[in-house]
């Protein structure tokens, strides 16, 4: 999702050294890091399930799904929920973050596409890049962050299965 209001709310999330955003309409919660429920023969950037309010929500580890190290949590590590509009549908998933700074405005005439690099390079994912301070920002698309697979194992994940299994862990 490409900012367009003359200044756009977004949270922002570390990642390692990084740090990125996402539009704060697609945040639901921010919760405290908690153990989710292993789903087995997934695939390793799909850290499980967890229980929010009775429904059973799928949960990306972002560094994972980056291509970056794996880590293990912290008192800073926390989960956001969110609605993605994915096609017709919105799939209601948790990001696993590093830590979450702020809700913060980006102006949109100070956002810029992602540079070009000259050479093949996945970005498709990026929204734009702002700043906040002196650093840069990258702003998710999170529709495109998900995979066709992610999207169709994600849907498979919430299904009647994985709702019982989660109950029963």
């Amino acid at each position: 999702m490409a900012p367009n209001n003359a200044s756009d709310q977004f949270v922002t999330l570390g990642l390692d050294h990084e740090v990125f955003a996402v539009p704060v309409e697609l945040v639901r919660e921010i919760l405290d890091m908690r153990q989710p429920f292993r789903i087995p023969d997934a695939p390793p950037h799909l850290a499980g399930l967890i229980d929010v309010r009775g429904q059973a929500v799928p949960v990306i580890d972002l560094r994972l799904k980056l291509g970056l190290a794996p880590c293990a949590a912290s008192a800073d590590t926390r989960i956001l929920v969110l609605a993605v509009p994915v096609g017709d549908r919105c799939l209601s998933l948790g990001l696993i973050a590093d830590r979450v700074f702020e809700v913060t405005a980006l102006d949109a005439g100070s956002v810029a596409p992602p540079p070009d690099i000259g050479s093949s390079w996945q970005s498709d994912y990026i929204a734009g890049i702002g700043r906040r301070g002196d650093s840069f920002v990258v702003i998710f698309d999170l529709s495109r962050l998900l995979s066709n697979e992610d999207v169709t194992l994600l849907h498979a994940v919430r299904g009647g299965a994985a709702q019982r299994a989660l109950a029963e862990a």
